[in-house]
């Protein structure tokens, strides 16, 4: 496993912090869990023009994490190390479109760079949020917008944030600026699938893309102005 160096005197961070940051070189059935919520961001006009995420990641990998950083060398205080810690997932999730893929009338949203984010701990959980916008804005019309936020390794199990009964929270998706519906779609993998995520181990290599299986859907349907 090859180790992350974080800038700022921090040292090599470990294993835990390696899985998050390159994602791609590590595979298995999911291990970690983040749970999602998203903000569908409209213009004046009521185009979707972003889509504001945060993840927050379960507290026995968030801890792994804090002790990481705590542990590191230098005398930078923690804001410091989580906002080294967010620069770094930044620039590692890029080339992966964030793991979020969005979809509008059966034909992919193309998406831009992200210029806004941030990293904190927040109730023992670490969490990272980031504002990402559509290339170009988007009018629904008809048609929904769909989007899925999922690990391709399925190392990092991704879900929308759920209440007790496990049913999805009331801001696990929201839209702002216009009367939009929405819904989160249970993902419902084909049983070769399951079977073949059980099977992996820490050290398998899974196919690139099996998290798709296992991913939610996010849906919102927006009346034309």
């Amino acid at each position: 496993m090859q180790r992350i160096m974080m800038g700022a005197g921090i040292r090599r961070l470990g294993l835990g912090m390696a899985l998050l940051l390159l994602p791609s070189m590590v595979s298995a059935h999911p291990h970690v869990w983040a749970d999602l919520s998203v903000k569908v961001i409209l213009d004046d006009q009521g185009r979707v023009e972003a889509l504001r995420q945060r993840w927050r990641l379960d507290p026995f990998y968030s801890l792994v994490l804090m002790e990481e950083l705590k542990a590191a060398e230098g005398d930078a205080p923690m804001e410091a190390r989580l906002d080294q810690l967010g620069s770094e997932i930044h620039d590692n999730l890029a080339p992966r479109g964030y793991f979020t893929e969005i979809t509008h009338d059966g034909e992919p949203v193309e998406t831009d760079d992200v210029r806004e984010y941030t990293t904190m701990a927040h109730n023992d959980r670490v969490e990272f949020m980031f504002l990402l916008p559509l290339a170009h804005p988007l009018a629904l019309g008809e048609a929904p917008l769909r989007y899925r936020i999922y690990d391709p390794s399925y190392y990092i199990e991704m879900v929308h944030e759920v209440n007790d009964d496990q049913t999805p929270r009331a801001d696990a998706l929201v839209v702002t600026g216009a009367e939009c519906t929405t819904r989160i779609i249970a993902a419902d993998p084909d049983p070769e699938q399951v079977a073949k995520a059980s099977r992996l181990d820490r050290t398998d290599e899974a196919p690139d893309g099996l998290g798709r299986f296992f991913a939610e859907t996010g849906e919102v349907q927006c009346t034309s102005p």
